[in-house]
């Protein structure tokens, strides 16, 4: 075998496996299922995978050439082009990737990390401070106790676009807000709506102890947030539209 195509398959086989390596990062941790659908990254972040697995060992092997005075530092600035181009598109998943998923009023929220924003850095609680690396947490909204200052945070969001989800010194252990999540839940009826029965049925038989579901709004596909009513508990997110 020739060393141009040694190389091509060395090369093209370390890319395979760097490339298993961030998806398992990315599709376990960060965009866990059905995250990852309702993110909208799949289709962008293989896109990127593609390209980069499979372009970098292919003009690795265009300018492969044995006798070649540059060949090492050409093969160099591949491969260098070739991971800057793979951290550059990691990196911007990892920006908009969901650390948070706050009960917020009536419904849940995904707070991407660059989504995040403070006015009182101070009054934010330790365990809210550092964005998690891994899965997304769930956590509930502090309200204003004025029903009018809750009126008037409620225009300000509309009319700002920023939600409260967005500032962790609002944030509590969803615990504290169980009480107004079972008040807020759906009936899994419902669910009939807006998705086919089949699917719903396929769901609801696949988490048996969940009796109702909260909508989950995200910045692309709404999603539904299955709970078990009678213990204040979440069950799983599922891919159901809570509206049309």
């Amino acid at each position: 075998m020739k060393n141009r195509t040694k190389f091509f398959l060395s090369h093209l086989c370390i890319s395979f496996l760097v490339a298993i390596i961030v998806i398992s990062m990315v599709f376990v941790f960060w965009y866990p299922s059905p995250l990852s659908k309702a993110a909208g990254v799949t289709h962008i972040f293989f896109m990127l995978l593609v390209i980069d697995v499979i372009l970098g060992p292919l003009l690795g092997l265009l300018v492969y050439k044995e006798g070649k005075k540059t060949l090492k530092i050409d093969l160099a600035v591949v491969i260098l082009i070739q991971v800057a181009a793979l951290c550059y598109g990691v990196y911007t998943i990892a920006q908009a990737r969901p650390v948070w998923i706050a009960f917020n009023s009536d419904k849940f929220e995904l707070v991407r990390s660059n989504e995040i924003k403070t006015n009182e850095k101070k009054q934010i609680q330790p365990q809210y401070q550092t964005p998690t690396w891994l899965r997304a947490k769930f956590v509930g909204i502090q309200q204003a106790v004025n029903p009018e200052e809750q009126q008037i945070e409620q225009m300000g969001a509309m009319l700002n676009g920023i939600s409260l989800a967005q500032y962790p010194e609002r944030y509590i252990p969803l615990e504290q807000v169980i009480e107004q999540m079972k008040t807020k839940a759906h009936a899994l009826s419902e669910l009939s709506q807006w998705n086919s029965d089949i699917v719903v049925q396929q769901k609801i038989k696949a988490y048996p102890q969940a009796t109702a579901w909260v909508p989950l709004e995200t910045y692309g596909l709404p999603m539904v947030v299955l709970i078990n009513k009678e213990k204040g508990e979440v069950i799983k997110i599922v891919d159901l539209r809570p509206w049309k």
